[in-house]
This record gives structure tokens, C-alpha cells and sequence, in this order.
């Protein structure tokens, strides 16, 4: 039997980061009850390997710089880490907005990104994993990526703008692990023993304990998609009917239906409809678009599809969430008639393309709109799709696999986007989200500063006050900032009423950075909008107080908007508010004794305007 090679853990490999001013762990396996030296910046460190062949060694501060190589040798084995640098890491937590990727925002920021490149940025995805019997040593896979000119697409487009707010301000390289997943609540990334304080969880909990219940869930509903997805193929008649298929390019479809592209199929005879709609439309391309490389744009659909120009498959998305952001490659434009076809998938949802969002055909050449009349056939119609159980989404299972592995690596700091998931009962989303920072910090035995993004607005505005779950999870985000060396970004400006993953990505990033550069670098400066502090009431006014007022209170339009009052009945009201100087005037025609005023209460607020003179907007509230 051989000497055994030495093993690491995937955290600890070429192009890591590791956290300046602090004391680092290089953690790992060698030959057992031997001598492990590690060499690194000129240091040598010596430990013994335990029985199982397990060995730590902690690595005296580092001052930022690099690139480092590390040389950790047993036995006469030898292991070299290349290209470390030294510099500041932050976990990047939450579901899929701390996802969404940088090419998913390229509407907004494709031009910055053409040619930028980074090195000194770099990010550690952790691959998904869960438990829910018990806590996972170590993470399995993963790998560090610089922020270069290729990669830099795929990172966390908030952590990228976070990232490189904080390198042009300091000047040190920047790590992101990023360890977020979509669709996650936030009791999915909290510890057993915490959790067990909330009742309500403890029933789910017991279930997924049972390794048979979770895999024979599993097993039993790839079947059933399998069989449902393999229905829906072999029934389609647009892929399977006598002529040619329906994205043939010389497909005769004069005898199709007609309908107004962009819309939602609600209210059309197309509602019920689960199974396949395919669509055409003619588009005639000059002749300098000929030939050319370019994209296709077809805004969000609802639920997945196939689409094709000219008879070639240029795209597929699975689910409705992405934005179909299409690549067209060179020559397959033609000068005259072109047609794009798409094969709208519906599992479960009623059909859309979703209305409010770009829809068109572009080279660097010029553009085609697509918006307009299309024609369509049904393929298909099938049962709906059941849902698909995601235990990833389970309490405790993605803490377990993907937050306690990481807690023998130092960082500097947590960044945290969640709360969808949450938005159906936010109303003990303090608690588990006070009791989440709570657990992330005991895991890594740190107070570690913890930044998190309050939801933006999303979802149709209405036109009266409403019961928003959105509102009240925002609430709850603001409240939580009781919690000692916390901060929220508020985006209540930034979202997409039609999309759940809003693109605007750099301003969220930059308003944590903001938070960061006076918590954690200490600088003196304007971090935050205004947060409500205080309520008096002055007759029938409500007069509000405000921290984080900056340079002053302004309006962003002609008049101040966004405010309700009540009285004693709780009935809000729409309200009229006014600034004095660092205070908002409440006052509402039907109410003569003000009980309570909010502010920006909706899932989509309207003329929510309040901001500081820096540009920063005010948190929504309540004072009830």
C-alpha cells in the first residue's frame, strides 16, 4: 500500500483568496501520525497529522498582496497551490437574485462589460448540497475563477458590483464564495437546534428525516415528469405531423390563427391550455443585416421553450423565470423572409409572453421589433404537470451541506439577498432571519458583519391600499436591523414589476458596498437612505422622524407619494406628506385622529419617492 497523496479541501486550491488580517486555516489528509509542513511567504509550519492521517495548520496574518504559491508537503509527497492572494472574502448567502449571473443583466450593462476584466475578483461557487440527518464535514467540489474576460459572465452579478466598489475604494483583492440557491426560504440555510424553536417546522422536518420518504419522492415524480415529458413529445403534432415541422422555414402556416404579441394568455381561448403553442412570425432583414452574428430577444416566457430561426434550434430554457436571450450565430440571417418559430411550453402555469420587456432581433448592424402579430397552432394538450417537490427548499437541509462546511474558512463578512420564498408567511421573518445570522455566526464563531438587500417592488401596482406579504417581509427586514453589525440595502427602485430577478443588480451592489465601507472600513460617509425613527402626532398630523437623512429629505418628482394613514378603525388611507426639513408631514382628509401611517406599503408601491440628498431611497415602514 502506498503513501497516501495529500488531500485538501476543494476551498483550498489554486487562485484562492485567503482573508488578510486574520488567522487562515489550511485544512486537509496526509499520512497518518506524520510530520506536515506547509511553506508559504517565506514562513514554515509544522504539524503532525492525526491517526486518520487529518491535519490543520494556522497561518499567521497575511497583509493583502499576491499572488502567492503555498507548498504543503508529508512523507515525501508534496502539494502546490498556485496564485493565492491575500485580501478580504465575503460569503455571498440567500436564493437565486444573489444567483442571477452577470449575462443575466447584460440589458443594462452589456456595454461595461465588453473586455472587462478583473483577476483580482474571484469567486468560489459551492456546489448544492443537502442533509437533513446530519451536518456535512466538508464541501465535494468547487473550484476559485477569476473575474476575467470570460468568467466574469457567470459571476454573482450583485457580489461582482459589491466586489469591485470595494477594490477601486481599497484596493485589495476581493473573494466572493458564493453559497445561494433559488428558491430557498431562509429556514432551509438555518441549524436544527434553531430551528427547533420554531413549531411550525418541526412536522416538514420530520418527514425529510426519512431517507426513504425523500428518495422515494424523488424517484416517483422523475417518472412521472419522464412520462409526461415523453407525452408531450410524441404528441406534438408540430413535431410529428404529416408535413414538414412547424419550424421549417418554408412551413405554410397561412391557415394559422392570429394573435398580438407580447401578451398573457389569461382571458384568451389559449387559458387552459397545457401542453404546446407554437408561434410564427415573418421578419425581412436588409440586406446589411445579412449574414450577420447576432441576438434574439424574446423577453420572459411562461413556462419553458424551443425556439428556432429559420428552421435552426437557436435556444431552449426550461422554466419561466430566465430572460430567452438567444444567440444567432453568423450566416444564418438571410437578406428577405427569415422565420422565427417557438414552441411555448406550458407544465402547469397559463401561457405568456410576458408584456413590459424587450422582444426583438438585433445585430450590431441594427434591429428588428418583434412585438406585433404572430401566428400560432396548438401541438398539444395534456394534463397539467404535477409540482415538482424540492427538498433543497426544506428546513435545514442546505445549512447542513453547503453553510456548516465552510466554517473552518475565514472571511470578512456576510452578503445576503432572500425573502421571496418568504413573502407567502413573512410573519415571523425576524425571528428566523434574527436567528439565521445568529447560527451563520456561531458556524463560523464570529460576529461577522451581515449586509442584506431588502425586496425590491415587484408585481402589478394597485390601485388601492392592499395586503402585501412583500410589505410585510420588507417590515421585518427593517426591524431586523436591531441585530448588532447589520445592514440593508433597500431597493424598493430598483425591481421589475414583470420580473422576479430585476437587472439592475449594480445599484443593489453598490448600495451594500456602501454599508461595507462604513462598517467594516470605517469611513465616514452617506451609506443609507432614510429609515423612519419616530412618530408625533401634531393634531390631525403625523409627523415622522428619520435617520440616515444625509445632505436632507427630497422628493424625486413634483410632489411627495407613497404614504397611507389610519385611524383607530386600521383602515388606511391614501395620505398627503410633505417635507420639513428633515421630517415628513402626514395628513389624510378622512382622518381627523392619526392612529398610524405607512409608507411604501405594496408589493409594487407607487410614487414610494423619498430619498436623501445622496441619491439613496427611504426604507418602507410602518409605525404600527
Amino acid at each position: 500500500m502506498g503513501i497516501p497523496d495529500i488531500e485538501l479541501s476543494c476551498l483550498i486550491s489554486n487562485g484562492m483568496v485567503m482573508q488578510r488580517d486574520s488567522k487562515n486555516r489550511i485544512w486537509g489528509r496526509a499520512m497518518p501520525d506524520s510530520k506536515v509542513s506547509l511553506e508559504l511567504c517565506d514562513k514554515k509550519y509544522t504539524v503532525k497529522s492525526d491517526e486518520s492521517g487529518y491535519f490543520e495548520v494556522f497561518i499567521d496574518e497575511l497583509k493583502a498582496g499576491g499572488p502567492y504559491d503555498m507548498t504543503i508537503a508529508c512523507a515525501g509527497k508534496e502539494k502546490i497551490i498556485s496564485d493565492i492572494l491575500a485580501g478580504d472574502v465575503y460569503v455571498l448567502g440567500g436564493q437565486s437574485n444573489m444567483q442571477i449571473p452577470v449575462y443575466r443583466t447584460l440589458d443594462l450593462f452589456e456595454e461595461e462589460f465588453k473586455g472587462a476584466c478583473e483577476p483580482e475578483i474571484r469567486q468560489f461557487t459551492v456546489p448544492m448540497v443537502y442533509d437533513f440527518n446530519k451536518q456535512i464535514d466538508d464541501i465535494t467540489g468547487g473550484n476559485w475563477v477569476k473575474a476575467d474576460s470570460s468568467a466574469i459572465y457567470n459571476f454573482s452579478a450583485v457580489g461582482y458590483f459589491f466586489a469591485k466598489k470595494i477594490r477601486e475604494k481599497h484596493n485589495v483583492p476581493i473573494g466572493l464564495i458564493l453559497t445561494a440557491l433559488g428558491g430557498t426560504p431562509a429556514e432551509a440555510w438555518m441549524s436544527e437546534r434553531t430551528l427547533m424553536r420554531f413549531g411550525r417546522f418541526q412536522e416538514i422536518l420530520a418527514l425529510c428525516k426519512d431517507d426513504s420518504y425523500v428518495s422515494g419522492t424523488m424517484q416517483r415524480e422523475e417518472k412521472r415528469n419522464n412520462r409526461w415529458y415523453h407525452e408531450l413529445y410524441e404528441t406534438d403534432e408540430g413535431l410529428h405531423g404529416e408535413n414538414s415541422p412547424w419550424y421549417a422555414q418554408d412551413l405554410n402556416d397561412s391557415s394559422w390563427d392570429s394573435m398580438e404579441l407580447p401578451a398573457y394568455l389569461n382571458g384568451t381561448q389559449l387559458e387552459n391550455i397545457r401542453g404546446s403553442i407554437w408561434f410564427r412570425r415573418e421578419i425581412d432583414v436588409p440586406e446589411h443585416m445579412a449574414g450577420a452574428p447576432g441576438k434574439l430577444v424574446l423577453g420572459t416566457l411562461i413556462d419553458a421553450d424551443d425556439t428556432y430561426v429559420n428552421g435552426v434550434l437557436v435556444g431552449n430554457t426550461g422554466y419561466m423565470y430566465p430572460p430567452r436571450r438567444y444567440p444567432i450565430p453568423e450566416g444564418l440571417l438571410r437578406a428577405g423572409k427569415n422565420v422565427i418559430a417557438v414552441r411555448l411550453i406550458m407544465t402547469g402555469n397559463v401561457g405568456a409572453f410576458i408584456t413590459g420587456m424587450p422582444y426583438m432581433l438585433k445585430t450590431d448592424k441594427g434591429s428588428i421589433p418583434l412585438s406585433g402579430t404572430w401566428k400560432y397552432k396548438i401541438g398539444t394538450i395534456i394534463r397539467p404537470l404535477a409540482p415538482t417537490t424540492f427538498f433543497q427548499y426544506k428546513p435545514v437541509g442546505v445549512f447542513n451541506g453547503m453553510i456548516y462546511p465552510l466554517r473552518k474558512y475565514a472571511v470578512k463578512g456576510v452578503l445576503w439577498y432572500q425573502g421571496e420564498a418568504n413573502t407567502g408567511y413573512p410573519y415571523d421573518y425576524k425571528d428566523l432571519f434574527e436567528a439565521l445570522i445568529k447560527d451563520w455566526r456561531d458556524n463560523w464563531g464570529l460576529s461577522l458583519p451581515f449586509l442584506y438587500v431588502q425586496l425590491p417592488n415587484f408585481g402589478p401596482t394597485g390601485k388601492e391600499p392592499e395586503v402585501s406579504g412583500w410589505a410585510r417581509l420588507r417590515e421585518e427586514q427593517r426591524k431586523a436591523l436591531e441585530v448588532p453589525d447589520t445592514g440593508m440595502a433597500v431597493a424598493i427602485d430598483v425591481g421589475e414589476y414583470n420580473d422576479l430577478h430585476p437587472q439592475n443588480k449594480k445599484a443593489v451592489g453598490h448600495r451594500l458596498a456602501l454599508w461595507a465601507l462604513n462598517l467594516i472600513y470605517g469611513e465616514e460617509l452617506v451609506y443609507s437612505g432614510p429609515l423612519y425613527e419616530s412618530m408625533e402626532l401634531d393634531g390631525s398630523s403625523a409627523v415622522l422622524s428619520f435617520t440616515h437623512t444625509g445632505g436632507g429629505l427630497i422628493a424625486r418628482g413634483e410632489e411627495l407619494g407613497g404614504f397611507e394613514m389610519c385611524g383607530k378603525d386600521g383602515v388606511f388611507h391614501p395620505a398627503q406628506a410633505s417635507i420639513e426639513g428633515d421630517r415628513v408631514r402626514v395628513t389624510c382628509s378622512l382622518i381627523s385622529e392619526p392612529a398610524h401611517v405607512r409608507y411604501a406599503w405594496a408589493d409594487n408601491p407607487v410614487n414610494a419617492n423619498l430619498y436623501n440628498m445622496e441619491g439613496l431611497p427611504a426604507s418602507p415602514f410602518s409605525t404600527k
